[in-house]
Protein backbone atom coordinates (compact mmCIF):
# COMPACT_ATOMS: atom_id res chain seq x y z
CA UNK A 1 0.00 0.00 0.00
CA UNK A 2 1.36 3.40 -1.05
CA UNK A 3 -0.56 6.53 1.03
CA UNK A 4 0.10 9.62 -0.28
CA UNK A 5 0.12 12.70 2.27
CA UNK A 6 0.20 16.43 2.56
CA UNK A 7 3.17 18.00 3.39
CA UNK A 8 1.86 18.73 6.56
CA UNK A 9 0.97 15.84 7.75
CA UNK A 10 4.59 14.34 5.70
CA UNK A 11 6.16 16.83 8.10
CA UNK A 12 4.23 15.49 10.93
CA UNK A 13 5.55 12.07 10.19
CA UNK A 14 9.24 13.39 9.94
CA UNK A 15 8.80 15.10 13.24
CA UNK A 16 7.39 12.15 14.84
CA UNK A 17 10.32 10.28 13.43
CA UNK A 18 12.79 12.57 14.56
CA UNK A 19 11.65 12.29 18.14
CA UNK A 20 12.49 8.92 18.28
CA UNK A 21 9.19 7.37 18.91
CA UNK A 22 9.12 5.67 15.90
CA UNK A 23 11.27 3.52 13.73
CA UNK A 24 10.16 3.91 10.65
CA UNK A 25 6.87 5.63 8.82
CA UNK A 26 4.64 2.55 9.05
CA UNK A 27 4.69 2.55 12.59
CA UNK A 28 3.43 6.02 12.42
CA UNK A 29 0.72 5.39 10.67
CA UNK A 30 0.00 1.98 12.28
CA UNK A 31 -0.05 3.86 15.32
CA UNK A 32 -2.70 6.42 13.91
CA UNK A 33 -4.86 4.29 12.80
CA UNK A 34 -5.04 2.57 15.96
CA UNK A 35 -6.21 5.43 17.39
CA UNK A 36 -8.61 6.25 14.42
CA UNK A 37 -9.88 2.90 15.27
CA UNK A 38 -10.53 3.25 19.18
CA UNK A 39 -11.96 7.10 18.36
CA UNK A 40 -14.30 5.30 15.70
CA UNK A 41 -15.27 2.52 18.55
CA UNK A 42 -16.29 5.79 21.04
CA UNK A 43 -17.62 7.35 18.49
CA UNK A 44 -20.23 4.15 17.31
CA UNK A 45 -20.80 3.31 21.29
CA UNK A 46 -21.37 7.29 21.82
CA UNK A 47 -24.25 7.08 18.78
CA UNK A 48 -25.92 3.87 20.22
CA UNK A 49 -26.33 5.67 23.52
CA UNK A 50 -27.98 8.12 22.13
CA UNK A 51 -30.32 6.25 19.99
CA UNK A 52 -31.33 4.30 23.16
CA UNK A 53 -31.28 7.56 25.58
CA UNK A 54 -34.14 9.13 22.14
CA UNK A 55 -36.03 5.97 21.81
CA UNK A 56 -36.58 6.06 25.72
CA UNK A 57 -37.80 9.54 25.36
CA UNK A 58 -40.04 8.89 22.19
CA UNK A 59 -41.39 6.28 24.61
CA UNK A 60 -42.10 8.30 27.76
CA UNK A 61 -39.14 6.77 29.07
CA UNK A 62 -37.61 9.56 30.49
CA UNK A 63 -37.49 11.35 34.19
CA UNK A 64 -37.95 15.43 33.92
CA UNK A 65 -34.94 17.33 34.32
CA UNK A 66 -34.76 18.52 38.02
CA UNK A 67 -31.79 20.22 39.69
CA UNK A 68 -32.14 17.21 42.60
CA UNK A 69 -31.63 14.82 39.71
CA UNK A 70 -28.58 16.67 38.74
CA UNK A 71 -27.39 16.89 42.10
CA UNK A 72 -27.87 13.05 41.93
CA UNK A 73 -25.70 12.40 38.65
CA UNK A 74 -22.89 14.59 40.14
CA UNK A 75 -22.70 12.76 43.32
CA UNK A 76 -22.51 9.62 41.62
CA UNK A 77 -19.82 10.58 39.18
CA UNK A 78 -17.86 11.84 42.33
CA UNK A 79 -18.56 8.44 43.93
CA UNK A 80 -17.80 6.71 40.70
CA UNK A 81 -14.18 8.91 40.83
CA UNK A 82 -13.61 8.23 44.35
CA UNK A 83 -14.03 4.44 43.44
CA UNK A 84 -11.53 4.72 40.58
CA UNK A 85 -8.88 6.99 42.50
CA UNK A 86 -9.10 4.19 45.46
CA UNK A 87 -8.58 1.40 42.88
CA UNK A 88 -5.56 3.12 41.52
CA UNK A 89 -3.50 3.28 44.92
Amino acid sequence: MNVSLPDDLDAFVAEQLASGGYNNQSEVVRDALRLLRVRSEARRQLNARLDRGIADADAGRTKPFTRELLENVVERSKERKRKREAGAD
